[in-house]
């Protein structure tokens, strides 16, 4: 059995969006809770260290590689204008804005705040203040990506059902 670059990459592009909807689901349900029970500094250290330990390159494949597939099963599929190709066509929207650049405008700078701070020489009203400028922002933030990542991520499962069915029909 063969497959057509169009199916491979939409497999891949599954995959790597089932994988980051996977991480911000637990990130949103299980991370962020645990480490906001910790005190100022304990959980601004604690989200420094995680934020500087996810940036590796497996995780920006997983995280960005979504973004570069996105675009090529547009391309690949656009000769289809069907409810395939616009199913298609939202998830890419749905995940480049509601992931990539809600972490590109809205997560990241905030995550350079708080990496520049040296939280050991912070006072406790320092701590305080960094904490209530990041945490509430950043986690709705993160909601946003949560959400949009699980929304793509169906968004192509019913595509490639849809891929199903209109083989099924075809015998």
């Amino acid at each position: 059995m063969t497959y057509s670059i169009n199916t491979l990459t939409l497999i891949v592009t599954i995959i790597l969006t089932g994988l980051t909807a996977g991480l911000c689901f637990t990130w949103s349900n299980a991370v962020t809770p645990g480490i906001g029970r910790l005190d100022n500094l304990g959980y601004l250290q604690a989200f420094q260290e995680m934020n500087r330990t996810i940036k590796n390159p497996l995780f920006l494949v997983v995280f960005f590689g979504p973004f570069l597939t996105h675009i090529a099963n547009i391309y690949l599929h656009r000769s289809q204008p069907n409810t395939f190709f616009w199913m298609l066509f939202a998830a890419g929207i749905v995940y480049v804005a509601g992931v990539v650049v809600i972490t590109l405008f809205g997560n990241v700078p905030l995550n350079e705040i708080l990496d520049k701070t040296d939280l050991q020489v912070s006072s406790p009203q320092q701590l305080k203040e960094l904490r209530s400028l990041f945490e509430v922002k950043w986690n709705r933030l993160h909601l946003i990506r949560t959400i949009t990542s699980i929304l793509s991520f169906i968004l192509l499962t019913i595509s490639l059902l849809q891929i199903q069915i209109n083989t099924n029909s075809n015998i």
